[in-house]
């Protein structure tokens, strides 16, 4: 991977995106025994110790049907979750007919490594970002808004879409697209158990036929803690989706387009404008810049812009114009109509003819006037004094 110098991060998301696969069955089957012993709890006076054990029985004969219906997600998510993401986002794919200066952008980038051409999607939105999604060659797409096009110029666009193009080719955008896929599956069953929790808790507090219900009581705080516990690994997940993808595909960005000070001005004109509404936060964490801050930024899944404007600077010797203004576009529109003024009079008083305007240039006078008289003797002709 000379283009990229990332074969051990492509390699290493590889790994992760088999890990998560593997930990996605795992926490499903941790939420099943966690539903099976609040159904046990629910249904029978006991101690903790029987509840426990008939929870696994139910666990275990359940397991088949539990990795049936997580497969059916994940091969539903496989197919469709672009589809899902443009119903959140918006996005709808357009064609080099309609978007010919970003279609050549990406298209001269791809050509230059090799690179299969992703689909192009555009949302329209005054919001400044982008992202990638897709699991394979025949899915990928880079989705950018209508904002991002209007304010950033070529050579910004271009270092965008190179961010992208190599979260695709390093993998990332795969072990997002998995990780959406968790993040869902958990969400669903955790809320199908804690519904079950909650409807049949009416039951089991009324103390149904007056029995010591402790034992039951101690297998529900155990289902609690096994839902909560589910959580916890769902965002522990989260963690391994690392900061460093970013600065790897902003490196990538300078590798493929030779100009880090592109990429700089294209992430301060992006910081702090990226918020899509309707988004989710799981879709938020695919895009070029997250403004979505967690607890003191231990959740954030993008390093500051400060940070990442930084490494560009020392290792890619771009410079730092610091946080840019952007003007409103109604305000970009009046100062372009203020630009076209009439061109400067010329050395003589008057305008000069504007070179390829269609409108000859000629002097006031001739060099030479046909058919006048000879000049007279020693009078200068326009090639000097005429002889006899």
């Amino acid at each position: 991977m000379a283009a990229y110098g990332l074969y051990t991060h492509i390699q290493s998301n590889k790994r992760r995106s088999v890990a998560l696969l593997i930990g996605l069955f795992f926490l499903v089957y941790l939420l099943v025994y966690a539903g099976a012993l609040a159904g046990e709890a629910l249904t029978i006076d006991a101690p903790p110790d029987v509840l426990l054990r008939r929870a696994l029985s139910d666990a275990l004969y359940a397991a088949p049907w539990a990795t049936l219906g997580t497969a059916l997600w994940i091969l539903i998510a496989y197919k469709f979750h672009q589809s899902m993401i443009d119903a959140v986002t918006g996005g709808r794919e357009v064609t080099r007919q309609e978007e010919p200066r970003l279609y050549n952008l990406l298209e001269n980038l791809c050509i230059s490594r090799g690179i299969t051409t992703p689909k192009l999607k555009v949302i329209e939105d005054d919001s400044l970002n982008a992202f990638a999604t897709g699991m394979n060659d025949k899915q990928y797409s880079i989705t950018v808004t209508s904002g991002l096009i209007n304010a950033l110029n070529d050579a910004e666009i271009e270092s965008v879409l190179g961010h992208e193009l190599t979260h695709i080719r390093n993998g990332d955008v795969r072990m997002l697209v998995i990780a959406v896929i968790i993040a869902g599956a958990i969400a669903f069953f955790a809320e199908l158990t804690f519904r079950l929790l909650f409807q049949g808790g009416y039951g089991w507090r009324g103390g149904r036929g007056g029995g010591d219900r402790k034992g039951a009581g101690v297998a529900m705080l155990i289902a609690v803690l096994l839902i909560a516990i589910a959580w916890m690994l769902s965002i522990v997940i989260r963690f391994a989706l690392s900061r460093k993808r970013e600065y790897l595909a902003d490196a990538g960005s300078v590798e493929l387009t030779k100009n880090p000070d592109a990429m700089i001005s294209a992430l301060r004109k992006i910081e702090g404008r990226g918020e899509l509404p309707g988004a989710t936060s799981a879709v938020m964490e695919m895009c070029i810049d997250n403004p979505r801050e967690g607890f003191s930024n231990i959740f954030d899944t993008h390093p500051p812009v400060d940070a990442r404007v930084a490494a560009l600077v020392k290792f890619a010797g771009g410079h730092d114009p610091g946080p840019l203004a952007l003007p409103a576009p109604g305000e970009a529109e009046a100062e372009s109509d203020d630009s076209e003024q009439p061109a400067p009079a010329g050395p003589w008083g008057g305008s000069q003819p504007v070179a390829g305007s269609g409108e000859p240039f000629l002097p006031s006078r001739p060099p030479v006037e046909l058919g006048s008289s000879p000049s007279a003797e020693g009078e200068a002709g326009p090639w000097g004094p005429h002889r006899k």
